[in-house]
């Protein structure tokens, strides 16, 4: 009998605990609902945004080129923008250093560079565009890009070294590894492009 009473005692402890946590949690709901402002429909700070605005934020560029903005550049005007800005992240010429490597054309040999993985020379302008130098993204003319991505087409032995590079001639570069992807064009399921 007593065997009973204590197995009793022991789940009778736990419900009371879960009663008591049931009713301090429906409490402090109830005071929650009580205290709820409704938030304003505007907050009265900002702005529309300006055609302007838009604009400066409206800088990709696809695989085909669209979006690649009026400049141009070599190899040779490159060279000057990658000794000021990249090489002392990327190696002076490109071999990698605390950043990643950008030149090297075998894939099987090395790590994933510009010249043994990317499929589209265009997102290259993009990616130097948007993100490069890391201490200040975005603070490159068009011609500096247009320089810097000849340079690396050039070191990866892509263009000649006197291609210039321009809204016409960037997308019709050929990238070494373009044949080693393939367009996504599965169905069946939800599509997010």
């Amino acid at each position: 009998m007593t065997v009973i009473w204590r197995r009793l005692v022991v789940l009778q402890i736990p419900i009371l605990g879960f009663s008591l946590v049931i009713g301090f949690l429906q409490s402090n709901l109830e005071s929650a609902e009580q205290n709820f402002v409704q938030p304003p429909d505007r907050f009265g700070f900002g702005r529309p945004a300006m055609i302007t605005d838009i604009e400066k934020l409206d800088i990709d560029v696809t695989p085909a080129g669209t979006g690649l903005p009026p400049g141009n550049g070599t190899a040779q005007t490159g060279t000057a923008t990658w000794n000021r800005v990249c090489g002392s992240c990327h190696g002076p010429n490109g071999e990698g250093g605390t950043a990643a490597p950008v030149v090297g054309l075998e894939p099987q040999t090395g790590p994933p560079t510009v010249g043994n993985f990317w499929p589209y020379a265009t997102t290259l302008y993009d990616y130097i565009n948007r993100a490069m130098p890391r201490n200040a993204p975005g603070s490159l003319t068009a011609d500096e890009v247009y320089g810097l991505v000849a340079w690396i087409l050039a070191r990866n032995e892509i263009i000649e070294d006197n291609a210039v590079m321009d809204a016409r001639t960037l997308p019709q570069v050929t990238m070494p590894s373009s044949n080693r992807f393939v367009p996504d064009d599965r169905t069946g399921g939800p599509e997010i492009r």
